[in-house]
């Protein structure tokens, strides 16, 4: 999951993004989204991540990211606890409010903390930790009939 062109395109700035309602389980080594968060605000909301490879979030090009109410179940591997990957430790705006941090995993914040970022982004209500595993039940890939004339 890849959101923004590269980091010299200053325009993807106005990007505003929601990831909700995934699960993103084994196998997955990163880009969950390492949304190559670039430049713009992302809201990672209600989400459940187990048994990542690397980490979880990432980003690059000072992007703003409001990690709320998500689910992170670190792999057991103790080199493999971290949840977000900035390119550099003192890029973006990183926050987490209300996750579940389970099995050592952990977040480390950057930026301001509350900046008029999280602000300027209409966001969703999320629900409750405790519950994203089963409003993630569900998810994954969608089976669809093709449409033949339209």
């Amino acid at each position: 999951m890849l959101l923004g062109h590269n980091d010299a395109y200053t325009q993807d700035v106005k990007m505003q993004v929601i990831v909700a309602f995934n699960h993103f389980g084994e196998g997955l080594v990163q880009l969950m989204p390492r949304c190559r968060c670039r430049h713009g605000y992302f809201h990672v909301v209600n989400n459940d991540y187990t048994h990542w490879e690397i980490y979880a979030i990432g980003g690059s090009a000072n992007p703003s990211i409001n990690s709320q109410v998500n689910r992170f179940f670190a792999p057991h591997n103790l080199f493999q606890k971290k949840v977000t990957k900035p390119k550099d430790s003192t890029e973006g705006n990183w926050r987490l409010v209300g996750d579940l941090i389970l099995n050592g995993a952990f977040f480390i914040a950057s930026g301001v903390g509350a900046s008029s970022n999280y602000a300027k982004a209409s966001s969703m209500e999320a629900r409750p930790s405790s519950i994203v595993g089963s409003i993630t039940t569900n998810s994954g890939v969608l089976t669809c009939t093709p449409i033949s004339n339209y």
